[in-house]
């Protein structure tokens, strides 16, 4: 008797998967009102005033009236369930701990969600999902301020850390980052600016807002100069320390159109801690810019999921149920296609 290899009925199997996949990567928009922006806080004790100034700041309470405890209870909710935390609707430890977190200013989705599946895949969009539009293959240019620059990392360094950063949206998406000299023709014009610098958001100082980036297709991805930034914390001590590749992967998820993630591990996370690194990209991040621009023909799914595995093992966190379940499906869907 001839037996089937599982992924021989590949149309019915892979449709299936298919729509398992989009539903657990349900998509969300954010309103693209100003441009991203890193802040940083330092840690101390957060008053309840501090925490309504920060559900003002970030979308989730109107700027017109005093909220009541109700409505401060439902803000502090939806805050909650944005950052993956429990959701208790009270200022609990956790949560003062992460408002203390160094984060991006772009204002969070604070929209309720209605994903028909509860995942931890939470990417979103700009408002009407703008991205790049140029002839196939897709090629943009990227060039550095030459009279823009920290004085924290040299110009070979930055250069290196951004090349890195950029290779890591590449690598699964069909799109080429090439640098040039010409600062002015660029598609994407990267440089470290202090205070007001003619986008019409000033950078505030050391621990205010770190970088901020706009939409496809503007290019633009300004960082604060005043900030200590950092490519070695082995060499740089400081206790501010920002590590600059972090930034810069984060950047230029937004610089493609990704908005931010309500999954910890993603890049598009919106916090950060100081003297920390996050540099790789997550499921997360992958599926919502493939969905944008499509899939490097060259990109390793599996090659990801082991990655991702690996760091959820070696930090002691616990696997969730519905991590098991998404990995199982997405490893499956990667041995159909690879027998197709």
């Amino acid at each position: 008797m001839h037996h089937h290899h599982p992924c021989n009925r590949k149309p019915i199997i892979l449709s299936f998967f298919f729509v398992l996949y989009l539903n657990l990567h349900n998509q969300q928009t954010i309103e693209a009102r100003n441009p991203s922006q890193f802040t940083i806080k330092p840690s101390r004790d957060v008053s309840i005033p501090e925490i309504k100034r920060h559900l003002h700041r970030f979308g989730y309470l109107s700027k017109d009236n005093e909220p009541d405890d109700v409505l401060f209870e439902q803000a502090l909710a939806r805050y909650q369930e944005n950052l993956g935390l429990q959701i208790t609707g009270k200022p609990d430890s956790d949560t003062l701990s992460q408002i203390r977190l160094p984060r991006c200013g772009f204002a969070d989705d604070v929209e309720p969600k209605t994903t028909p599946l509860h995942t931890k895949q939470k990417y979103v969009y700009f408002p009407g999902r703008p991205r790049w539009t140029r002839d196939v293959p897709l090629k943009l240019t990227y060039s550095f301020s030459q009279e823009n620059l920290t004085p924290y990392v040299t110009p070979t360094d930055i250069r290196r850390v951004f090349r890195r950063a950029f290779g890591k949206w590449a690598s699964v998406i069909p799109v080429s980052f090439i640098e040039t000299e010409d600062y002015v023709i660029a598609d994407i014009k990267i440089g470290f600016f202090t205070g007001d610098h003619g986008d019409g958001e000033p950078f505030d100082g050391v621990l205010g807002v770190l970088a901020h980036t706009f939409s496809p297709e503007n290019g633009r991805l300004h960082l604060d100069k005043a900030e200590t930034w950092a490519v070695d914390f082995d060499e740089e001590k400081s206790t501010v320390a920002v590590d600059l590749e972090s930034v810069a992967v984060h950047e230029i998820g937004h610089v493609l159109g990704l908005g931010h993630s309500s999954v910890k591990d993603a890049a598009m996370y919106p916090t950060l801690k100081p003297r920390s690194k996050k540099v790789n990209l997550n499921m997360d991040d992958v599926v919502g810019v493939q969905s944008l621009y499509g899939t490097n023909p060259n990109f390793n799914i599996s090659g990801l999921l082991a990655s991702e595995t690996s760091t959820n093992l070696a930090d002691g966190s616990m696997i969730r149920f519905e991590e098991i379940m998404y990995s199982t499906l997405t490893t499956f869907m990667a041995m159909c296609f690879l027998n197709w």
